[in-house]
């Protein structure tokens, strides 16, 4: 066999493989010796028909499959031998000509094909001495702690009948008849609902007209249904609801003690504080460890500068861009709207692609030096918290992931970046500051208040940020079912 290098300009590489026709025709007999005893063939006793008349009825099907064979080991093996890794599946050209392929499958001519593709370069690690990063603190007070629990205490609050008018805040039992166009529509009615003033789960504008009215007021109310909204034959449209008060109550007053704590499911409030705090100090942390995250990339991405695989590039670019215009046509904005052109966001988006395939070739490389790796159990556990994101489609989630290739690593690859990580802030110079919780969480705010940006564009940062290298998603989960329509949220 032949191996001829044709091509090597930058990271693309061309290679010319070649095996004689003699060394093909060599494996053939082979095969054909090892066929000629077991197959059955009329006028012929077992283990007596003559090599020529096998090679006559199976000698094409034999040399086919070896060709197979040989296109789809060879290259790996040709790779490993050269030192090199592709970025991506080789591609592989062999002769389309017909009468050359019938001399191939006689063993008339040699087998020729190319393998083209792009190396993964070599990448010099280099000391993270010079990094530094700050953990930005927050430091939770009890009376935080307080309000987090009077949020979560108002799913469990309760309410006692008012003779007054209600106000925000008040709950509202009454009877409704939707109607558009003066005709009731499917879903407009309902008997005896509740509803929370101020919790916005009806229709905007909706809840705001039940301040001031108290039991046995009828009023007719006017609202426009929002032009996202999921019945296309009510979206856009002004609708109005004849409604009748049976009801108002007020909240009882919510105390922080152990009934409280009891009514929560937890045995005092001193467990039931210990518990808040915990997932305060995990919500803050997750802010943290974002920050710090970004700020070793930001490093990284200065320290590392090379030509990345184009091909590498292409496929993140394509996931980003599909995103971005996924968002926009949800928004129903245009890159005009986003105080840009299409031809500059595809510019600023191609930069960020390249910076995503680079870092994420980069953490793989400290990752592999250092020996890290992703168990079994930890693949568990992270297929776990995907079946429990899809409740009622697990089977179909376990389908995907054996069936579907590359999602598996998937789970591995944010698995095997948080464990990148965890071992440079081991190595870096980790600072703490103690800020306020509007100081850590300001940075987010900025930019979401930044009118001028598209959110598609702050996900595709966050996108570029998390340098693991993109691969297929899971299922997204079902759309929830569509709730009644005068409760039609401004969801």
């Amino acid at each position: 066999m032949q191996v001829i290098e044709t091509l090597a300009e930058g990271l693309k590489r061309e290679i010319k493989v070649v095996i004689p026709a003699k060394d093909m025709e060599q494996q053939m007999n082979e095969r054909l010796a090892d066929v000629k005893d077991k197959v059955r063939i009329n006028g012929f006793r077992p283990g007596k028909v003559p090599v020529s008349h096998v090679k006559k009825m199976y000698g094409k099907s034999i040399m086919a499959e070896l060709v197979n064979e040989i296109i789809r080991d060879r290259p790996s093996a040709i790779l490993s031998e050269r030192g090199e890794k592709s970025a991506t599946q080789p591609e592989i050209a062999m002769t389309e000509d017909e009468a050359e392929a019938e001399k191939i499958l006689n063993a008339q001519a040699d087998l020729e094909f190319t393998l083209s593709y792009e190396i993964i370069p070599a990448i010099e690690l280099k000391s993270v001495d010079g990094i530094k990063v700050t953990r930005e603190v927050v430091e939770i007070s009890e009376d935080e702690i307080n309000e987090q629990i009077l949020k979560i205490a108002e799913s469990a609050r309760t309410f006692e009948t008012k003779k007054g008018k209600a106000a925000d805040g008040d709950r509202v039992t009454m009877d409704y008849l939707g109607k558009v166009d003066g005709v009731a529509f499917d879903g407009g009615k309902d008997e005896d609902a509740e509803l929370v003033i101020g919790s916005n789960r009806f229709i905007p504008g909706f809840e705001e007209q039940l301040v001031g009215l108290k039991a046995g007021d009828e009023k007719v109310i006017t609202v426009t249904f929002p032009a996202e909204y999921p019945a296309a034959n009510l979206a856009g449209k002004e609708a109005t609801f004849d409604i009748t008060v049976k009801e108002v109550a007020a909240p009882a007053a919510t105390e922080i003690n152990d009934d409280l704590a009891t009514k929560l499911g937890v045995e005092s409030v001193e467990k039931l504080k210990e518990i808040v705090r915990g997932q305060i100090e995990s919500q803050y942390g997750n802010v943290t460890r974002q920050k710090i995250k970004r700020q070793i990339l930001d490093q990284l991405d200065a320290i590392y500068k090379f030509e990345a695989p184009s091909k590498l590039i292409d496929a993140e670019f394509d996931n980003i861009w599909r995103q971005i215009n996924t968002d926009l046509a949800q928004s129903g904005k245009t890159f005009a709207d986003e105080d840009t052109t299409e031809e500059a966001a595809r510019e600023e988006y191609r930069t960020l692609a390249e910076r995503r395939v680079r870092l994420g070739l980069v953490l793989s490389e400290i990752g592999e030096k250092a020996g890290i790796e992703v168990t079994d159990e930890e693949m568990q556990r992270s297929l776990f918290a995907q079946l429990q994101q899809f409740p009622g489609q697990e089977k179909e989630i376990l389908e995907f992931f054996r069936k579907t290739p590359g999602a598996a690593a998937s789970l591995r690859a944010p698995i095997f970046e948080e464990k990148v990580i965890d071992k440079l802030l081991a190595d870096v110079t980790v600072t703490d500051k103690t800020v306020t919780k509007e100081e850590l969480l300001a940075e987010d705010a900025e930019e979401g208040d930044k009118p001028k940006k598209a959110a598609s564009k702050k996900k595709a940062a966050a996108k570029a940020d998390d340098a693991a290298e993109g691969e297929e998603a899971a299922p997204k989960k079902k759309a929830a079912p569509k709730k009644k329509a005068a409760e039609g949220d401004a969801e």
